[in-house]
């Protein structure tokens, strides 16, 4: 039978009465008796077609497929596109290789942005304890052949200590803590860390450290340098292998038998002595140490006396003999005459050195226990005793047996003499020295001539200078080497 409809075309019956109609066939739109009916490309509406991803137009219909590194019919109403394996592990590779750039990225900004930042702060640091003005005074003296103050980095002193560790820690105080550190050249230091400095005595603090620097007496601590990068300035001096004097001779109870000798405590009295001498009279400034104490005396291996700790000295100015200042000091040591008016002298020195002298002829601290709860002041004591008549008995046991009475006895005046009330009744330093080192000389060569060596002596201390030191100026600093424990600072009118 020939029907009308063709092509694109289909026929379909009429339900109500005979014939047919054309109709289009899926896939093609249009009027089958006008135009025709032509095909509709289903994939530009997406409610036409169900592929997921790709959609490809045909003649009355559509196509699905999937991208490239994916598989399967493509249809939704089908099995859905799926990633090919090695496609999964490119993106997988990629994902992590991005993180991975995008932390170390990020990691290096931060980590620069912290060095920049730390940069910053060791560059106010610096400012802030006077590292520029110590440049420039070193810059100055730089055509001298004298030795100066190094100025060392915090990374040099942090390498030093691997970082400030607990076990490298030699000493603690009131002051500050003391480190043992190793430098790249493989010189020992010790290192001592402040805690704390007034920021109004930087200029003053500078010229001390350029003059203590400069201070080459084999009965001192050498101070090798500073650090000013850090909050407080880092003070770097030589390391002394034999602890303090305090230690030595109080290590041992009364009862054993100290590991010394009378000779040594009096060739460490004498040269304790005779630096205190060079510091007060001998040096182009004169320096008034202020906290002589035996934990602040030194001992090398060869049981050398070294002094440190000057972090209470005072530079005194020419044309000046007494200095007012708030009164500071460790109890026990501190010069009664000193506390009571706020006029630090040399005598100021003097007093606190009796109490050494004292200490090693006793082998009893500063302030000690007679009976529990009971304290007890070891100059007073030690007067009181003097005065009693019953020096024999307050001596220590070995050192009587085995030293020379007269000697003590001579020893023991002296001490007398340093632990005067009246600063202008205790001798001089110098005299204190040449006495110590006239009773040593005995000891070594008891035949000598004492008055040639009296001689010999003054010749000797006289002739101390220091025509290589400069000085621009004096006052507070943050020095040290060891602790500075049960010290007195007393506010008084007129102090600075």
């Amino acid at each position: 039978m020939n029907y009308a409809c063709h092509g694109n075309e289909t026929c379909i019956d009429v339900k109500n009465g005979g014939g047919y109609r054309c109709e289009c066939k899926n896939g093609y739109r249009g009027n089958p008796y006008l135009e025709g009916c032509h095909d509709i490309n289903e994939c530009e509406d997406a409610n036409l077609n169900n592929c997921e991803q790709i959609c490809t137009n045909t003649e009355g219909g559509y196509a699905c497929s999937c991208r490239k590194g994916y598989h399967s019919t493509g249809r939704v109403d089908g099995e859905c596109c799926t990633p090919n394996r090695t496609l999964l592990i490119q993106i997988v590779i990629g994902i992590g290789v991005g993180l991975i750039a995008l932390l170390m990225g990020s990691s290096w900004l931060y980590l620069g942005y912290k060095r920049w930042k730390l940069m910053r702060l060791k560059e106010k640091f610096f400012r802030q304890n006077g590292g520029l003005m110590l440049q420039q005074q070193l810059s100055e003296r730089q055509g001298s052949t004298r030795e100066t103050a190094k100025i060392f980095t915090a990374e040099e002193l942090e390498k030093a200590t691997n970082n400030y560790n607990e076990s490298k820690i030699i000493g603690r105080g009131g002051s500050g803590t003391v480190y043992k550190g190793i430098l790249v050249d493989g010189r020992v230091v010790a290192i001592k860390k402040s805690k704390m400095v007034d920021q109004s005595q930087i200029e003053q603090f500078i010229n001390e450290v350029l003059v203590l620097s400069q201070i080459n007496h084999r009965n001192v601590v050498k101070l090798l340098g500073c650090c000013f990068e850090t909050q407080v300035p880092l003070l770097v001096y030589e390391y002394v292998t034999n602890g303090t004097l305090s230690d030595y001779i109080h290590n041992t109870t009364k009862e054993s038998k100290p590991n010394t000798s009378w000779e040594i405590h009096l060739k460490i009295a004498s040269e304790t002595a005779g630096v205190l001498s060079y510091l007060h009279s001998a040096a182009s400034v004169p320096i008034i140490h202020r906290d002589v104490k035996s934990t602040n005396i030194l001992l090398d291996e060869n049981l050398t006396a070294k002094v440190s700790d000057f972090g209470a000295s005072r530079l005194v100015p020419l044309g000046q003999d007494q200095l007012s200042t708030m009164v500071q000091g460790t109890m026990g040591y501190l010069d009664p005459e000193y506390l009571q008016t706020s006029q630090l002298t040399e005598k100021s020195d003097v007093y606190s050195f009796g109490v050494v002298l004292v200490e090693l002829l006793t082998r009893k601290k500063a302030v000690f226990f007679d009976k529990p709860q009971e304290k007890i002041n070891l100059a007073m004591y030690f007067l009181s005793a003097l005065k009693d008549d019953r020096l024999l008995q307050v001596l220590d046991d070995w050192i009587v047996t085995e030293a020379n009475i007269e000697q003590l006895k001579e020893v023991s005046k002296l001490a007398m003499r340093c632990l005067r009330v009246k600063g202008e009744e205790r001798p001089t330093m110098q005299e204190v020295a040449m006495e110590l080192e006239g009773l040593r000389r005995m000891v070594l060569h008891p035949w000598v001539n004492d008055e040639i060596i009296s001689e010999e002596t003054q010749h000797l201390l006289g002739g101390i200078s220091m025509e290589t030191i400069s000085y621009e100026g004096g006052g507070d600093s943050g020095l040290g080497y060891d602790t500075m424990r049960n010290h007195v600072a007393l506010p008084v009118n007129g102090g600075r």
